[in-house]
């Protein structure tokens, strides 16, 4: 199973506003994408931060070069900060878990 962490901050008020524009779209599609089996949101040290578990990579890479996700990705830079993480495992991880995973091994973007 392919795990994904985000945790991202709107930049300014218009970059806040762009951003949840396109991050509830994109939540909403993600919970219901075929290979999706867990899908989170929570606030975290200021971070608006997902968890989701996929069937695999190849699901998850598929959602997130389409629809709003892609609109999402080619905006980010303007919109927000934050840093990802994907990886496998056989478990998913509680937020604690995530987070801590997030901030050691994260990309920043």
């Amino acid at each position: 199973m392919h795990i994904s962490i985000t945790g991202l901050k709107p930049k300014g008020l218009l970059g806040f506003i762009r951003f949840w524009t396109l991050a509830i779209p994109s939540f909403s599609e993600a919970k219901s994408a075929k290979g999706n089996l867990y899908s989170a949101v929570k606030k975290i040290n200021g971070y608006n931060c997902t968890l989701s578990a996929w069937e695999n990579r190849e699901m998850m890479s598929a959602f997130m070069r389409n629809g709003v996700h892609l609109k999402a990705m080619k905006a980010f830079n303007s919109i927000a900060t934050g840093r990802t993480y994907g990886y496998e495992s056989d478990k998913i991880p509680g937020w604690e878990e995530a987070y801590s995973i997030l901030e050691s091994k994260g990309k920043n973007y």
